[in-house]
């Protein structure tokens, strides 16, 4: 995992998978939703918005996931997933029962994340 972004609120971060995978903590280390101010409430979502917006128009994948769970990790955090019927997993969830050897071929991780960062500021 690196970070991609952050500043004094949020923390945009990488995930290592074979899909395009990015998880946007707060720094501070709230650990329900409910206890997050609502200005970062409001970045959190503006934030989720442009990255899945930027994976549908680089990946074109089949779908978009979106999850915040946290038992492992009891600090506020979501993840945002491009998943296509060709990764290991689909259409189960990633941490989900694995369907087969994924084949992938998929552009630019890197390049992927240079959009994010451009479309963010």
């Amino acid at each position: 995992m690196s970070a991609i972004y952050e500043n004094e609120t949020i923390k945009i971060e990488s995930e290592e998978s074979e899909i395009p995978w990015l998880k946007i903590f707060t720094q501070h280390p709230y650990k329900e939703m409910s206890e997050v101010p609502a200005d970062i409430k409001f970045d959190i979502y503006y934030l989720l918005d442009v990255i899945e917006k930027e994976m549908i128009a680089y990946y074109n994948p089949k779908k978009i996931n979106i999850a915040s769970f946290g038992n492992y990790v009891p600090h506020v955090h979501w993840h945002i997933m491009a998943r296509f019927e060709e990764d290991s997993y689909f259409p189960e969830p990633m941490w989900g029962d694995k369907q087969r050897e994924g084949n992938l071929d998929l552009p630019d991780f890197g390049i992927f994340c240079e959009k994010v960062l451009k479309a963010l500021t």
